[in-house]
């Protein structure tokens, strides 16, 4: 006796109308006369939105439908559709593969942005601009530096940093001061103070879950509802 699995059937072209539908697809393509192929293919196409009602909510339902006829009989079927046959191409379109990015970036903990924007400041040419362009470059990199690295930084490594990633060609003015940015170290004593409230709170509750005049309160009878 031989077994019939899905692992030896055809490939499903449409999963979401199953099997049966693709056989019936299947048999139409195979009728001699287009008269009884058309009267078929509309039987099907009913059974089709019957299986996704969910497809009437899409604008113009009746012509996806159609579409998916054609797709299922593998553009084989020929039937005098009240929508253009789609294009085989068009369905199968494929995109071309997206390229994993391959930069290999210095300092990580600033990242790529901060080196796309010292290539755009050594283009400027205004020397206002562009001192302006360097400054908050500076004050960006202290405050990626504090958030990677969870510690504080003095100014000098900054500008070290900045000239050496522009190859000098970035400098900061003298006596530059970068914004305040430091990182705190979290208080232990106010983690276990919130630990403490969180278990008070806690056995508050169950106090009061437990003694007998709460269930008097909450209109508890301790007997039997009727």
């Amino acid at each position: 006796m031989t077994f019939d699995y899905n692992t030896t059937r055809r490939k499903l072209i449409l999963a979401e109308y199953g099997r049966n539908v693709q056989n019936m697809v299947k048999y139409i393509v195979e009728l001699p006369t287009k008269e009884e192929r058309n009267r078929y293919a509309q039987v099907v196409i009913d059974l089709m939105g019957f299986l996704n009602p969910h497809l009437r909510d899409v604008a113009d339902f009746k012509h996806k439908l159609w579409d998916h006829l054609h797709i299922i009989s593998d553009f084989k079927i020929d039937v005098d559709s009240p929508y253009p046959k789609p294009s085989e191409d068009a369905i199968r379109f494929k995109p071309a593969p997206l390229a994993y990015p391959q930069h290999r970036i210095k300092y990580k903990h600033y990242g790529k942005t901060v080196e796309l924007m010292i290539s755009k400041a050594k283009a400027t040419e205004e020397p206002e601009r562009k001192q302006h362009m360097v400054q908050s470059i500076a004050n960006f990199m202290k405050m990626a530096y504090v958030t990677w690295n969870k510690d504080s930084v003095a100014d000098e490594t900054i500008i070290k940093d900045l000239r050496e990633m522009s190859n000098g060609a970035l400098q900061l003015e003298e006596n530059v001061n970068l914004q305040r940015i430091e990182y705190r170290q979290p208080n232990p004593a106010n983690r276990q103070r919130n630990t403490n409230q969180n278990n008070k709170g806690r056995q508050n509750n169950n106090t009061n879950r437990n003694t007998p005049g709460a269930n008097r309160q909450r209109g508890g009878t301790g007997g039997k509802r009727y």
